[in-house]
C-alpha cells in the first residue's frame, strides 16, 4: 500500500501525503479513505520510530552569556547530540510545520509565554510528547510500532468511498 498512487501524480500525491501526516501528529486524528489512511499510517510509524530511537541523544555544553549587568556567566545548554539532530532535520523535511493557536480566551501575553523559544510547535511535541510516550509503552511491552489505529467508518454520500479515521494510540 505504500506505492499506491491513490489517483494523482507522485508530486500531488507525495504532497497530499506530508499534509495528511502532518495534520495526523498535530491534531492525533485525521479521516480520510481507507487507502490513504493506509498510507498516512506507514509515513507517520516511520517517523515516530525515528523520533523513539533519538529523542535521548541530548549533550550538555558550557556556554559564557552576558548577564545583565554585563557580568560573564557560565551556564549549562542543552543541545541536540548528533543522532537527534539527524533525526530532527529528517522529520523537518518531511512534515509540514504547523504553528501553535491561540487558546479561546488566552490572552496575548500569556499565549507569548507560553510559546516562547518556540520556533516548530509540530517537532517539539513530536520529541517531547509522543517520543517519550512511545518509547515507555514500547519498554512496557517489549515491541515496537502500532502507534496509529484505523477505525472504518463506512461508505462516503455521494461517491461511496469507504472512509477511515487514522489516530494515535
Amino acid at each position: 500500500m505504500a506505492n499506491a498512487k491513490l489517483g494523482r501524480p507522485s508530486k500531488e500525491k507525495n504532497s497530499m501525503l506530508r499534509g495528511l501526516v502532518s495534520d495526523l501528529l498535530w491534531f492525533g486524528k485525521v479521516e480520510t479513505t481507507v487507502a490513504r489512511a493506509k498510507a498516512v499510517r506507514s509515513k507517520a510509524e516511520k517517523i515516530l520510530t525515528l523520533a523513539i530511537n533519538s529523542y535521548e541523544d541530548i549533550t550538555k555544553v558550557q556556554k559564557e552569556i552576558k548577564d545583565e549587568k554585563g557580568v560573564k556567566v557560565k551556564k549549562t545548554v542543552s543541545n541536540d547530540g548528533p543522532k537527534k539532530l539527524q533525526a530532527r532535520r529528517a522529520i523537518m523535511a518531511y512534515v509540514m510545520d504547523r504553528q501553535e493557536q491561540r487558546k479561546p480566551k488566552e490572552s496575548i501575553e500569556a499565549f507569548e509565554a507560553r510559546t516562547q523559544g518556540i520556533n516548530h510547535p509540530l517537532l517539539e511535541k513530536i520529541f517531547n510528547l509522543y517520543a517519550p510516550k512511545y518509547a515507555a509503552r514500547n519498554k512496557e511491552n517489549g515491541q515496537g510500532g502500532g502507534y496509529t489505529r484505523i477505525v472504518k467508518l463506512g461508505q462516503r454520500r455521494g461517491d461511496s468511498a469507504e472512509m477511515a479515521i487514522v489516530e494515535l494510540i
